[in-house]
């Protein structure tokens, strides 16, 4: 929040630092499922959604209504309680295997609580923009128009055709699919 456009400490740099962002969200992503196995989550379903509800949802309510009481708006107070209710999955991760709880009983629980507030965090990011205010939907928009008009200039595919942007796009699923099966194949035998 601090470097972002909103306070204006950064300016034409804002869409770089988003990339690199989004990178470290695919790669905390990335860790987290290769410490998942579908039985194991499973084997704690009740858990994930159990313990990992109740976590977000006390958590959000908690700081909402602490926001609220020092005069914030609900919507503002909504949005803090949601960020408030999130945790580091990638850091409580690696204090987990540095310190040989992640085998243990409360290593899993802690583990389903953070699995779900990863999960949570999709719609959380699909109703923070519903409870924007105008003014910041204006500057985001203004963004938006700005990072894709400069996004033309850079993209390869910007004046082709429906069809064969449809076809490259297609090709590139393709390729990513067929590429991550062969490199399992050969990492496994």
């Amino acid at each position: 929040m601090v470097i972002g456009p909103v306070i204006g400490l950064v300016s034409s740099e804002t869409t770089t630092i988003q990339h690199f962002a989004e990178f470290g969200v695919v790669m905390m992503l990335f860790l987290v499922g290769l410490e998942l196995e579908p039985r194991m989550l499973w084997d704690m379903r009740h858990r994930l959604i159990g313990l990992g509800g109740l976590q977000v949802g006390l958590s959000t309510f908690i700081v909402m209504a602490l926001a609220m009481a020092m005069g914030i708006g609900w919507t503002l107070a909504l949005t803090i309680g949601l960020v408030f209710s999130l945790s580091s999955t990638a850091i409580v991760l690696q204090t987990f295997n540095e310190k040989g709880l992640g085998k243990t009983e409360g290593g899993r629980t802690a583990f389903s609580v953070l699995l779900f507030q990863d999960i949570a965090v999709i719609p959380m990011l699909a109703l923070i923009p519903l409870l924007a205010l105008p003014e910041l939907v204006e500057k985001a928009q203004n963004l938006v128009q700005t990072a894709s008009e400069h996004s033309e200039e850079l993209s390869l595919v910007a004046g082709l055709p429906g069809w064969a942007y449809a076809i490259v796009v297609i090709t590139a699923i393709v390729i990513v699919i067929v590429g991550g099966y062969f490199l399992s194949w050969c990492c496994i035998s």
